[in-house]
């Protein structure tokens, strides 16, 4: 056999690689060689030559590079060199931190970062005077962590000419007191009035912090992603893909990436011919655009999600309002249709079952028109699926694109989500069990930053319905237990599942002539508690046989990769 470049084995200490098949299989040893895949086996000593690097296994567990189906790395790298709450949990902490960067920023224009949680805040809503507080001299502008609703100060509203004669967009909200005025939250399309106003980014920057980001997905074994939004709906971050296109040209993007480029709601189907010549123009080593984001509706918690029925008032009886349509049903089956025909990949965000049942329709309505295409469409999110809607996926071949971390009991879930969607609903929530009972085909993704990018975590919770340990919210019971899956079919998702929706067919399995895209844990989950997946930790990531990250020191490894990255390769 012809000595490899690269073997992982056990070793005296054991270990094992899951190679994500159909079968589960395992194996005791992998050899890479030229970047891909070459031998797996039990002893592949006979591979091993004086220049082959060897990686003891140590008891871990080798795994293909999981795959983020849904992911905003540059905005979630720009968050972490601006104002990142992130990693804050309270009020007072928010503002302690706002105040200290901005006395560290004191040249800053704007006042920018986010990352702040909703139920911080009473009715998940933090005020202007606030924010006033902490920055009286500057505008400022923090998204929250799902990036549905913004956090904004008094000159901010001032320099918007927000004030409450202002009408509320057909998109959005604007969070009022008592008397009607502004009081500081922006939700959905409200955001733009201010977003509008924000400085450019110039695209050294939006860079950077691609690098920053591709450096903390690496950190997780994040060897390939998705980017949800390329485009410039929320212009805080600025459109992602020249960057992608100048890391991809200069070799500094190392993972693989799709584009899924942005289809604005304020628009109609005249912008499908902007969305093809930027698909031509989005196609850069490492990086292709080649699917379409279409965000259906908003988020539950302020009450913007599409639902069948209207929403609660807390106290079990309906409201008026059952949320928003973002693109008007006969519309998006219009569009949905066009672009299928023309190759797309649909990317969906719906987290209400109206928004669900939707997009279902829309593809189904392409198929009708345009017969089976392969185009492998996804819905993410699919918070609340009406049990009517569940087969559907399978009939019309949607991949569940699973958000796994946010099915947990945790405080924005318990105060301002169930109340809102009452008991028979609340059941109906993240059905990850039910999907794949009915043979739906599921991928996985973070929507980092709206939450941590570690798929241990958001593994733990598919498994557990409980959050990880290292997400620890509070001391709840599990939440719908019978809709959990097993700790196989989680990864499955984030790997092979994942590359299913990337299109991207040579990755996401350890198999001889796959590409070398990979991840080391330093445990094998499967050997021990299923309480226990979340502390699970990666040792390694190498992407096309190159380390990319190692622990060992935290850092990545070459960010060129072996062929300099300049060369365009074939993503399938």
């Amino acid at each position: 056999m012809r000595v490899a470049d690269l073997v992982f084995t056990g070793g005296s200490r054991g270990g094992r690689a899951f190679l994500s098949d159909a079968a589960r299989s395992t194996a005791r040893a992998v050899a890479v060689t030229d970047g891909r895949i070459s031998a797996i086996g039990h002893d592949l000593s006979e591979m091993i030559g004086p220049d082959t690097e060897v990686v003891d296994l140590a008891g871990g567990l080798l795994v293909p590079g999981f795959q983020d189906a849904h992911v905003h790395p540059v905005w979630g790298g720009l968050d972490m060199l601006r104002c990142d709450l992130s990693g804050l949990a309270t009020r007072e902490q928010y503002l302690e931190r706002i105040a200290e960067y901005a006395a560290e920023h004191p040249d800053d224009e704007w006042i920018l970062g986010g990352g702040w949680q909703m139920s911080a805040f009473p009715g998940g809503t933090p005020t202007a005077a606030e924010l006033d507080a902490v920055v009286p001299d500057r505008p400022a502008f923090l998204p929250n962590r799902d990036g549905h609703g913004a956090w904004v100060n008094s000159r901010a509203l001032a320099l918007a000419g927000i004030t409450a004669e202002t009408p509320d967009p057909a998109d959005g909200r604007i969070e009022r007191d008592a008397g009607g005025a502004p009081s500081g939250t922006l939700h959905e399309g409200a955001m733009g009035l201010v977003n509008r106003l924000l400085p450019a980014e110039p695209v050294e920057r939006l860079v950077e912090a691609l690098v920053q980001g591709q450096r903390y997905l690496h950190s997780f074994g994040v060897t390939a992603w998705q980017d949800a939004i390329v485009g410039t709906e929320y212009g805080d971050a600025g459109d992602p893909l020249p960057a992608y296109r100048a890391a991809a040209a200069t070799g500094e993007l190392t993972g693989r990436v799709v584009g899924a480029l942005w289809w604005d709601r304020s628009r109609g189907l005249e912008q499908i011919e902007d969305i093809v010549e930027r698909r031509a123009a989005g196609s850069v080593g490492r990086f292709r655009a080649r699917s379409v984001k279409i965000m259906q509706d908003g988020v539950a918690e302020n009450f913007t999600a599409a639902m069948l029925e209207p929403y609660c008032d807390g106290h079990g009886h309906p409201r008026e309002d059952s949320g928003i349509s973002f693109v008007e049903p006969e519309l998006l089956k219009e569009a949905a249709t066009r672009l299928d025909a023309l190759g797309f990949t649909l990317h969906f965000h719906a987290i209400g079952d109206r928004a669900v049942r939707e997009c279902l329709d829309a593809v189904e309505a392409a198929l009708l028109h345009n017969g089976p295409r392969g185009n492998r469409h996804h819905i993410s999110h699919i918070q609340v699926v009406h049990p009517d809607d569940v087969p559907r996926f399978r009939a019309l071949d949607v991949t569940a694109n699973m958000q796994m971390l946010w099915a947990t009991l945790e405080p924005q879930m318990v105060d301002l989500t169930i109340p809102f969607l009452g008991d028979t609903r609340s059941a109906w929530q993240y059905p990850f069990g039910d999907l794949l009972r009915s043979g739906a085909v599921l991928a996985a993704g973070s929507d980092w930053s709206v939450s941590t990018p570690n798929p241990l975590a958001a593994m733990h919770v598919a498994v557990n319905r409980r959050s990880a340990p290292t997400e620890w919210e509070g001391d709840y019971p599990p939440f719908l237990p019978e809709q959990a899956i097993d700790l196989g079919t989680a990864l499955a998702a984030y790997t092979s599942g994942s590359a299913y929706v990337n299109h991207l067919d040579d990755t996401g399995t350890i198999a001889v002539g796959m590409r070398a895209d990979l991840a080391l844990l330093d445990r094998d989950p499967f050997e021990h508690p299923v309480e226990e997946i979340g502390l699970t930790e990666v040792r390694g990531t190498w992407v096309e046989g190159v380390r990319v990250y190692d622990a060992a020191d935290g850092a990545a490894g070459d960010s060129r990769g072996r062929s300099g990255g300049v060369e365009a390769q074939d993503l399938g």
